[in-house]
């Protein structure tokens, strides 16, 4: 305790449900799973499924992956930083890249490993993360393709990851054009328009003309079965597939207000809370340092009020709880993401 237990067969049922319906408007998927922390044995699953590229932001988790024996097509989402460019050749397939320099030393580090290293170059389309400028996007490509033991793969775009901006009808038209103007202009072929992420699966449901884009790197759809822009269930697809199983380690009647001189918490700011009299106060045993505690949400009829490090405070509801017992929770992304991390949470497969 406390442990992650981790559904393969929902994960697999996501990831197939998901390939064929996009599949029907040309889109293949790039199987996102830093969310799990490349966990090789969910990349194995979905590979099962026939996705053929997975995708992780640490180098890290492609090694891992590897040495257990995950045969897939590797993508680095996260833009290589310079003091691990051998590292990135060597392990990863392809990367996604906005910084000339970074792509100049890709091709430095190809040729003295004598490897082909695939290239997408991002676009800054609104959401203000990483991406060039499409005024600059000429400039970069003239740069890109002379360059030995690169292969100027395709380009893309991320949207909804930082600034919350949607993939629209718009952007999405901006971006296969540009594929368009690319191609023509420097008599090349893209083989990846990347379109972003689960935030455009609401796109994708109401597009009659996806253009050029025909990939997109999927990553909660999979694993929680929602989309990103309002974090809606997607028809069919499972959103229980991970749950967070704690342990009771303390259940009494207290009263809901602290009492005493009141100055800051463990985190330094502080909280508030409502008198509401004498309540059922239960500790399990997590906290934030495992998990974000408000990413997460118990089966039973309780509320969270609060967390410090190793200690999650529940208000248990009409209901006696017994210490050593387990209550179950729902995960969100962010919980899943911290809880995949953390070495104190055991990760059981089911």
């Amino acid at each position: 305790m406390p442990r992650l237990e981790i559904n393969i067969n929902k994960i697999k049922h996501n990831a197939k449900t998901l390939k064929e319906e996009f599949a029907k408007k040309g889109i293949t998927i790039t199987s996102v799973i830093k969310g799990v922390a490349g966990s090789p044995e969910i990349a194995n699953a979905i590979l099962e499924c026939g996705i053929t590229t997975i995708a992780v932001s640490l180098v890290q988790d492609i090694k891992k992956m590897k040495e257990f024996g995950v045969k897939a097509e590797f993508l680095l989402t996260r833009l290589p930083m310079h003091t691990e460019v051998f590292d990135v050749v060597k392990y990863a397939d392809i990367s996604l890249n906005s910084e000339i320099s970074t792509v100049k030393l890709l091709s430095k580090h190809s040729l003295k490993q004598g490897k082909k290293h695939k290239v997408v170059l991002m676009l800054e389309l609104g959401d203000l993360r990483e991406g060039i400028l499409p005024e600059d996007i000429d400039s970069v490509v003239e740069q890109t393709i002379p360059l030995e033991g690169i292969e100027l793969y395709g380009i893309g775009t991320n949207l909804a990851c930082f600034g919350g901006i949607k993939p629209s009808e718009k952007n999405m038209a901006e971006l296969s054009q540009i594929a368009d103007r690319i191609q023509e202009k420097y008599h090349i072929k893209l083989p990846v328009v990347s379109g972003g992420n689960s935030a455009n699966y609401e796109w994708l449901l109401k597009t009659d003309n996806t253009g050029n884009i025909n990939n997109l790197r999927i990553g909660e759809a999979i694993l929680l079965g929602r989309e990103t822009l309002h974090r809606n269930r997607i028809p069919n697809l499972y959103i229980d597939a991970f749950t967070l199983v704690c342990e009771v380690i303390e259940s009494k009647l207290k009263p809901s207000l602290p009492y005493g001189d009141k100055c800051q918490n463990a985190f330094g700011y502080k909280p508030e809370f409502t008198d509401i009299g004498n309540i059922n106060r239960v500790i399990v045993g997590i906290g934030e340092q495992s998990v974000d505690t408000k990413a997460i949400k118990p089966r039973i009829k309780a509320s969270i009020i609060g967390a410090s490090s190793d200690h999650l405070i529940l208000h248990v509801k009409n209901k006696c709880i017994e210490v050593g017992s387990e209550i179950r929770f729902d995960v969100k992304y962010s919980a899943l993401l911290r809880l995949s991390t953390s070495p104190y949470v055991k990760k059981v497969f089911i």
